[in-house]
């Protein structure tokens, strides 16, 4: 063998190497992020694993670990997640576990999104028919757009990972599922590990392709770090559910307008606009139909008019109508298509009927009571001093002085002068000066 052809052999050996290391990427993994997925998939959750995917990235990690246990969730949230999954520089892997965990619904296209699709002994994964928030199907021509969109949307990810495409068009139009095991053989998911240490060992060495470039794992021993939800998600967490949204803004309304009824008291209106902000934070992260907050807004405006110009309570009826309208209004079941079998976003019929009977039940008589209150006539301080009885402690012509309420006064007399040791009545209070005048027999 001639030395050219050495060389070229030497040359050519050298530029694939060369390729194959510029083309893939060898990446040791040390501490390793695991993002704990467990419930519906909402806006709160979403925002965690976006934040906590992008701290992975920012901090230089080799990859991030999923770990879901879901019944599925808001397909807009779900969006969010996959396409931050599919963009995402480092691979993503989904772990459905611990047994028992299922990805049905929402969490089967975030699980055909990852680079590595992985499950636990034990769990399932399928059933993703997109619903109404009411339950039931989507009707008409929405429900077939709505469908085909989501069959089409998990057929091209399956495809991209080089995963079942057919089956994965199924557990969309018409609900199937699998467990770890079929999932395995039909190609669905691409290992199953009985926990967190196991998976990363089964990941050594595994090729993927992320957005950025080839990447072969290198994760023995590496070490797995929850990033769990911060304080804020934790608080959003809390406040983010329909039922709790609602109970909010009628103790806001109620706090605020109770303040109003009886200006001077302070902690109603505080605690009553901290309730409506608290609210209004919540109905920003759920898919809110702002005509639901306004016809409850008109409600209280009924009963107020009611309150303060009675009409024999026809407004009152029409303040419960529009509470109760706009109640079951506030999440429409005809709006974004969650995918089942998620809690439906919605106020409990119950939470309604307890809290339409409070709001009656606080206008009629709480709020109405304190306005009587401020129409009666005062009874104490200075100005309860009109229409009393008094006595001249020395001439007024037209100014003295007279006792009267058990203490002595400055006084002018009206109508004519008043001599000492005679009867006054007071007319009324200008500073400290009392106006009276002779106390007459009729009187």
């Amino acid at each position: 063998m001639s030395k050219h052809l050495l060389s070229s052999l030497a040359l050519a050996f050298f530029l694939f190497g060369a390729g194959s290391s510029f083309c893939q990427t060898e990446v040791a993994a040390k501490a390793v992020p695991v993002l704990v997925l467990k419930g519906t998939i909402d806006p709160i959750s979403a925002r965690y694993l976006l934040r906590g995917l992008s701290q992975a990235e920012q901090e230089g990690a080799s990859l991030a670990v999923i770990e879901m246990d879901t019944p599925g969730g808001l397909e807009t949230s779900m969006s969010q997640i996959v396409e931050k999954i599919l963009a995402s520089p480092i691979p993503v892997v989904v772990y459905i576990h611990p047994r028992g965990a299922r990805a049905a619904s929402a969490g089967v296209f975030i699980t055909q999104a990852a680079h590595i699709a992985a499950m636990s002994p034990g769990t399932n994964i399928g059933a993703a028919h997109p619903v109404g928030q009411g339950g039931g199907d989507i009707p008409g021509a929405m429900g077939d757009k709505v469908l085909n969109d989501l069959a089409a949307k998990i057929k091209s990810i399956a495809t991209l990972r080089k995963r079942n495409a057919a089956w994965a068009e199924e557990a969309v139009r018409k609900s199937v599922s699998l467990t770890e095991q079929e999932a395995l053989q039909q190609g669905v998911i691409d290992l199953v590990a009985g926990d967190l240490a196991e998976l990363l060992a089964a990941l050594d060495g595994k090729e993927v392709e992320t957005a950025r470039q080839a990447v072969r794992l290198r994760t023995q021993g590496a070490v797995p770090k929850l990033q769990e939800m911060n304080v804020i998600e934790r608080f959003l967490a809390a406040i983010v559910d329909p039922n709790v949204a609602y109970v909010l803004l009628l103790v806001g309304i109620f706090g605020i307008i109770f303040e109003l009824s009886a200006p001077g008291i302070g902690g109603a209106g505080i605690a009553g606009g901290i309730a409506l902000l608290l609210a209004f934070i919540a109905f920003g992260s759920l898919p809110t139909n702002m005509g639901g907050v306004l016809l409850i807004v008109l409600a209280t405006v009924l009963f107020i008019v009611d309150i303060k110009a009675p009409t024999h309570g026809v407004l009152t009826a029409g303040g419960v109508a529009s509470l109760v309208l706009g109640s079951f209004l506030l999440f429409p079941p005809w709006r974004h298509p969650v995918l089942p079998p998620a809690p439906q976003l919605r106020v409990s019929p119950v939470t309604i009927l307890i809290m339409t009977a409070l709001s009656f039940v606080f206008f009629t008589f709480i709020i109405s009571s304190g306005i009587r209150a401020q129409r009666r006539k005062v009874v104490s301080g200075s100005e309860a001093l009109a229409g009393a009885s008094g006595k001249a402690l020395s001439d007024l012509d037209p100014e003295g002085i007279v006792r009267a309420a058990g203490e002595e006064w400055s006084a002018r007399a009206e109508g004519g002068a008043v001599r000492k040791g005679e009867e006054v009545e007071v007319l009324g209070v200008e500073g400290i000066v009392l106006r009276v005048k002779r106390k007459t027999e009729s009187t």
